[in-house]
Parts: structure tokens; C-alpha cells; sequence
């Protein structure tokens, strides 16, 4: 059975910093609705959202204390209800980002599980230990121990995985997983077309009397991420709700965030016969060669060049791996990483031929806000604006060797939280965002807007759309994939499918690039930067890249 989502091209956008439409800075459902015709016309055919239940904000909707009205800042339910209508009338779907994992300290739930140590809402959440003495020593994404004490004073502690003002949820109880899926039905019923599975391997914890074995064996808390990412039982437990919600919602898509699943994994979450996903994120994708990293101080906000022999094996074993078997999703950034045009491209030609690469590829591009234009990271000037408590032990690190100015540069093209910044829409005040003060603020390195890309030939906008475009021929959509052989300075792969053939070939290399062409490949699809085809040999000048169709 066909479904949309097997030529979807999906666009993410961040609520807070897509378009304000009240002026009070932070972007807003009714901000979305007026920019649908530009999605129309840059070529998207979905649109995943971001959190926008009700959410006190410690992650940025992240932290829901309500999954059955929308926050404030971000509108009202009508305003949802004619978001879906309005996209629905332009040919796109929406995808809600549907957070299962946690929930917010502040829902109801888990206010009523602390005030009463007998309510049913108890074993909503995960308590253990006694005595204030932690169960064991598993570390948070956050920082710290997983566990805090329960506000109860009851002496157990409760689990976090992320902020301490997000506890995890109790999968084990039937009851917990009955009430996610009802969350999830009523918004499909409402009319989304799909939901982003966040942080969905981590449902399922080992035993929590286990510690995590480490050279000292004290107590200090320690990542022990094999003991409550992709455990058996999350398949156990989503596989009921996944078949529930493909019985009522044939149509629907689920897509499912598994950060650190193997590609076997992926093939086990994707395959059709298990009944769970459709497709999965996956953050295996990129390698980072560590080998300019400055030893005097914490590599962690260091820039890394991406290592460009592991990305080809990685791209390459989750292409044929998957195929067959499901769509891998194609992106270069989105909002838990820096921006392609901080992180990675060294010049707009580089940028367009990365993007050419990635989602000409066999899969399901997913294009972050504003990637169409070549936006890059904000630069903050104070570490409170990270909002993170790993950077001001960083920065002191860091500083006695940098300049305050460098190691605050430094920080802000390789955090996440920078590449959240407002969409450039015009020259006006704010880019165009918001008449208000933006919630999120730094100084701008971005040159290009929306006004002054759209019509513009040559432009990243142009690019996209000419690419998008291209992504939507069945060649693109259905054909094979192989990869041709050639050293790490240059990424070349066939597309096939009939009687049909092309080559995307792209250079990863700031000199001239020279491959042999199988084949009479002479009909251009889609340039970046400049090339020459002589008798079988294409020669990329720096960067560059080119779609070449076969002749029939």
C-alpha cells in the first residue's frame, strides 16, 4: 500500500523562531499559517513541529505539562485546528512532535504521584531507593545523577533522564502506555498526519539496582546509556501502540527518534513485519575527526571537521542496509546540533553540493528552518544565555587558553541552543520575525534573507527549490542507490531505476577533483560551483557538485 509519507519531503520548523504573529517575540502557530504560501513555494510537501502542548519551557516544550491544549505562547486550539486545515489545503501534512518519554514535573500527574504517595499516579513515574540514597549510578543527558529526591520526603528518589523537572515515565504500567496512546489519537483524530516519536528508546530501563561498572567503582554519577537506550522492551511496548494507531490511522506516519540505534536496529524498529515505525532519526550519521582537537582544554564545544571516510561508511551501510526494508530519513542538521553553514560548509558552493548529496540520496529529506537560506549559529556574549549548565565549567576551562572573545565564538558554532535563532525573512528589525524582542537573541551571521533569496538565480533558495524539485522525479524517489568507488576527496553515487540513470557527483575537497564517469553521463540536472566533462572525466573545482543524467 502506497503511502504520502513515501515521497515526503519534510520541513522542521522550530516554533518559538519560525514567525511571530503578536509581537510578544516568540513565534507562534498564526505566524506559521501566513508563511504557508512560502512553503508551497520552496517545494515541501510536510511540516514537523516542534512541542507546542503546554509546557512551563525548562526544554523548550520539551517539558509538557498538558499533551491536550496547546501553550499560550504558541496560540489556541483553534488556531491549531486552522493550521491543519490551512497546510491541508496547501498539499502539505503536518507531524506533531509527540514527547513519550517524560513528562514536565509540573503535569498533573506527577503533582499528584508526589503529593500523595498512594495515588494511582505513582506508579505513572519511576520511584526507587530509600533512605535518600540513590538507587544506583546512572548519569542524566543533563548532567548529574538520574535520580532527585522525591519532594515527598519519602526518603525514594524519581528518574530523569533528561532536567530533573522532567521525570521519565513508567512504561512497565499498562496504564501509562494506554494514556500516551489516547494522547496520540486525539490529535491524529484532530487531523495531523503523523508524529515524531521523541527520545523513544529510552522507554525501557535494566534493572535499576544494576550500577554501571567504571575504574574507581565510587559512586559518581556515569552515562549508562546501555542500560536505558533501545532495551527489548521497548519494542515489546511499542509495538501495541504502534499497530493501535496504523489501525485507526492507516495514513499516518510515525517516525521515530532513535539517537543511538544501530542500523540493525533501525532495520528492527522500520522492518513492516514488526509492526513499529516507518522510518527512524538516527545520530550515527556523522563522524567527527578529532585529530585538531586542542588537548589543553575539554573537547566538547571544540570545532570538528567531519571525518569524511567514516560519513561515506556511514552513509553507505545505512543506504543498502535499509534498503528493501524502509526510508532512511536525509538531514544535515536540525535542532539538537549546530547549523550545516557553522558546522560543516566552508563556503555557500560547499553548502549547496552537501545538500545535493544528502537528499538526492534514497530516503526522506528533512530540511531544518532557514537551512534554505544558508543560516548559521548565532554568536551569544554570555554564558547564561546558553541556558546550560556544562558551559560555564567549559568556558573557564577553555579561557585559559582563548581569548573570552574566541572561546565564546568558539561555544556558539558548536552548541545547539545558537542554531534555534529567529528566521531571516527581511532586512526589517529582527529579520522580520517579530516587532517584539525575539525570546532568543545573539549577534547574527547571516547575510541572506527570504527577500533577498527568493527571485533570486544562483541564490541557496533557488538551489533548494531547483533541488526539491528534483528530489520529486520518481528516479529520486524509487531508483536504487549505489556507491561508486572513489577516495575520501570526492562522494559520487548512482541512482537507477528502468531504463533511467543518473550521477550526483560532488567534490568533499578544496582543490580540483578529477573521477571517471561510468558510463555517458552528459545531461545536467543540478550544479553547484563549476565543473568540466571531457571524455569520461569530470573534474569538480573546489567543493563543487553536479547532478548528470544518462543518455537513453
Amino acid at each position: 500500500m502506497a503511502h504520502w509519507y513515501d515521497h515526503a519531503i519534510i520541513y522542521q520548523i522550530y516554533p518559538k523562531s519560525f514567525q511571530d504573529s503578536n509581537g510578544d517575540g516568540i513565534g507562534d502557530l498564526n505566524g506559521i499559517r501566513q508563511r504557508i504560501p512560502y512553503l508551497q513555494n520552496l517545494g515541501v510537501n510536510a511540516v514537523w513541529l516542534n512541542p507546542v502542548f503546554i509546557s512551563p519551557q525548562v526544554d523548550n516544550g520539551y517539558d509538557v505539562s498538558n499533551y491536550f491544549a496547546i501553550d499560550p505562547h504558541m496560540g489556541t486550539m483553534e488556531d491549531m485546528e486552522n493550521l491543519i486545515k490551512d497546510l491541508h489545503q496547501a498539499g502539505i501534512h503536518l507531524i506533531m512532535d509527540f514527547v513519550l518519554n517524560h513528562t514536565s514535573d509540573q503535569h498533573p500527574w506527577f503533582q499528584d504521584a508526589i503529593k500523595n504517595p498512594n495515588s494511582i499516579y505513582r506508579d505513572y513515574y519511576i520511584f526507587a531507593g530509600h533512605d535518600g540514597k540513590r538507587p544506583n549510578n546512572w548519569g542524566s543527558f543533563f548532567g548529574g545523577s538520574v535520580w532527585d529526591p522525591d519532594p515527598a520526603g519519602t526518603g525514594q528518589s524519581y528518574f530523569h533522564l533528561f532536567d530533573k523537572r522532567m521525570p521519565d515515565l513508567n512504561w512497565k504500567n499498562p496504564e501509562v502506555r494506554h494514556a500516551m496512546l489516547e494522547v496520540a489519537e486525539y490529535w491524529l483524530k484532530k487531523g495531523i498526519d503523523g508524529l515524531r516519536l521523541d527520545a523513544f528508546i529510552h522507554i525501557g530501563k535494566a534493572d535499576l539496582r544494576q550500577n554501571y561498572p567504571t575504574k574507581t567503582d565510587d559512586d559518581q554519577p556515569v552515562i549508562a546509556e546501555p542500560f536505558f537506550a533501545n532495551l527489548p522492551q521497548v519494542q515489546e511496548w511499542m509495538r501495541p501502540f504502534c499497530e493501535q494507531i496504523k489501525q485507526d490511522y492507516p495514513d499516518a506516519l510515525l517516525l521515530g527518534e532513535a539517537a543511538s540505534a544501530s542500523v540493525n536496529l533501525a532495520v528492527d524498529y522500520t522492518n513492516r513485519r514488526n509492526h513499529l515505525m516507518d522510518s527512524v532519526i538516527t545520530f550515527r550519521y556523522f563522524t567527527d575527526d578529532e585529530s585538531k582537537i586542542d588537548p589543553r582544554f575539554s573537547e566538547q564545544y571544540q570545532p570538528k571537521d567531519l571525518d569524511l571516510t567514516a560519513f561515506k561508511q556511514n552513509q553507505v551501510v545505512w543506504q543498502q542496509t535499509l534498503a528493501g526494508v524502509s526510508q532512511p530519513t536525509l538531514y544535515w542538521n536540525n535542532h539538537d546540533m549546530a547549523r550545516i553553514a557553522t558546522r560543516v560548509a566552508k563556503t555557500q558552493t560547499q553548502a549547496k553540493s552537501l545538500a545535493m548529496l544528502m537528499y538526492l540520496q534514497r530516503g526522506i529529506p528533512i530540511i531544518y528552518y532557514g537551512e534554505e537560506l544558508g543560516m548559521k549559529n548565532l554568536h551569544f556574549t554570555h554564558a547564561e544565555q546558553f541556558e546550560d549548565q556544562t558551559v560555564k565549567p567549559w568556558l573557564k576551562d577553555a579561557e585559559q587558553f582563548l581569548s573570552k572573545k574566541d572561546a565564546m565564538a568558539m561555544l556558539s558554532d558548536n552548541h545547539k541552543l545558537p542554531a534555534r535563532g529567529p528566521m531571516c525573512w527581511d532586512d526589517t528589525k529582527n529579520h522580520g520575525f517579530t516587532d517584539g524582542t525575539p525570546w532568543l537573541t545573539g549577534i547574527s551571521q547571516n547575510d541572506a534573507t527570504v527577500a533577498s533569496e527568493m527571485n533570486v538565480a544562483g541564490s541557496m533558495y533557488s538551489f533548494y527549490k531547483q533541488m526539491l524539485t528534483l528530489k520529486k522525479e520518481k528516479l529520486f524517489q524509487n531508483g536504487t542507490y549505489y556507491m561508486i568507488a572513489t577516495d575520501k576527496n570526492s562522494y559520487v553515487y548512482q541512482r537507477d531505476l528502468g531504463d533511467e540513470s543518473a550521477i550526483v557527483a560532488v567534490s568533499l575537497s578544496n582543490q580540483k577533483t578529477v573521477i571517471t564517469v561510468p558510463g555517458k553521463y552528459t545531461e545536467e540536472k543540478l550544479k553547484a560551483g563549476e565543473y568540466q566533462l571531457t571524455d569520461g572525466k569530470l573534474t569538480l573545482m573546489p567543493y563543487a557538485g553536479v547532478v548528470l543524467k544518462k543518455e537513453n
